[in-house]
């Protein structure tokens, strides 16, 4: 426990008009500095109790019924002893409530302050502090397993053990080295190896599953690319259920990027939509696809569009498509020929999906492979 900390306070549900409203206090000896505030004495009660009772300012004025919970010095949240005030979730009885804190010898809480504190005092490791912020922002079921896995210590775990690796592999090179002059092995050279070749696994492991974490709670960066008119924004609206991009005949409608965010099994994708990549465009359409050509670096799958009624248009693309993966093998690339609508006797094709952004078909087949993309 960090000593000579003073007693902080915040309002830990949001602002705003609600039923209830919750209020955190956090710091040593926190129960007996605020004992003239609450009718009831706190004094030796046991952690982890409800108390119900009323809440007066410094003057002895009533503001409000509560129940405050207590928590004794290493069994709260923090780390120190610690209470939770629910009153009624009133604007003006929480200020009031927060007043009287102030008025007894509490600040207010920086921004983390409490999580900062927990991580201080050992309560949280520097991983699982910041899965407090990444499961508060969670949006999705994947997202959220994440960030529980790792609150719950998923990736703490897997550090500590990556550590005893390279303790136990450090230690057999200083053996040598200390005994380099003699004839004498205290490593066999393959148990050597074979451990170089665990921790090399298990980093490459722990990097592939950050970029995957990272993607899923930010939204797998998913980019729509195509020549003018190809139907990029028109495959953004189907996929979104909802009309977010202009949809035109005229090819170089889509003259910015456009993001919007789209769950498919509980995973964030991040949709953009960029301008159509074509040559001689005019200069504000050309600074359009240089940002679409940005996009594309940054994408973690990109969706290469064709005109399945057009030759020339699925030549490009086969093109595209060819040069992407050989600049990054990493990506994730989708060759689809849409307007499949307008073309007689399509077959099914592993090279490519078929589909038709105005009318819906293999719409379902590609959200199946985006998802399958990132499981």
């Amino acid at each position: 426990m960090l000593g000579n900390q003073d007693c902080i306070c915040a309002l830990a549900t949001p602002q705003g008009l609600g039923a209830i409203g919750v209020i955190r206090v956090s710091g040593p000896n926190s129960i007996r500095q605020l004992a003239g505030l609450f009718s009831k004495s706190l004094e030796g009660k046991q952690s982890h109790t409800l108390h119900f009772g009323h809440w007066r300012t410094s003057g002895g004025a009533l503001i409000d019924e509560v129940l405050v919970s207590i928590f004794a010095e290493g069994k709260s949240y923090t780390g120190e002893e610690s209470l939770e005030i629910s009153c009624h979730g009133s604007a003006y009885i929480q200020e009031q409530i927060l007043r009287s804190l102030l008025e007894n010898g509490c600040r207010l809480a920086n921004p983390g302050e409490f999580t900062q504190r927990a991580f201080l005092n050992g309560k949280l490791d520097l991983s699982q502090a910041e899965a407090v912020a990444d499961l508060i922002a969670s949006q999705t079921q994947r997202a959220h397993e994440i960030a529980l896995n790792q609150l719950r210590g998923k990736l703490s775990n897997e550090l500590r053990d990556l550590r005893e690796k390279l303790i136990h592999f450090a230690s057999l090179v200083e053996l040598e080295l200390d005994f380099a002059e003699e004839d004498v092995e205290f490593a066999d050279r393959d148990e050597l190896k074979a451990l170089v070749n665990d921790v090399l696994v298990y980093v490459g492991r722990l990097i592939q599953s950050f970029a995957l974490g990272n993607a899923i709670r930010n939204g797998v960066p998913v980019a729509i690319v195509g020549a003018p008119n190809t139907g990029k924004s028109t495959l953004l609206n189907q996929l979104l259920g909802e009309d977010r991009a202009i949809v035109s005949d005229i090819a170089g409608t889509t003259r910015d990027v456009i993001e919007e965010m789209l769950n498919i099994d509980g995973i964030s994708f991040r949709l953009i939509d960029t301008a159509g990549i074509r040559e001689g465009a005019e200069t504000i359409e050309a600074m359009g696809i240089e940002r679409s050509r940005a996009k594309i670096e940054q994408a973690a799958i990109v969706l290469c569009m064709c005109d399945a009624s057009n030759p020339d248009s699925l030549a490009e693309v086969k093109a595209w498509v060819k040069e992407l993966r050989s600049r990054h093998p990493s990506k994730t690339v989708f060759l689809l020929a849409n307007k499949v609508d307008l073309v007689a006797g399509t077959k099914p094709s592993d090279e490519m999906l078929f589909i038709s952004a105005r009318e819906g078909f293999g719409i379902d087949e590609l959200r199946t492979k985006l998802s399958s993309a990132v499981k």
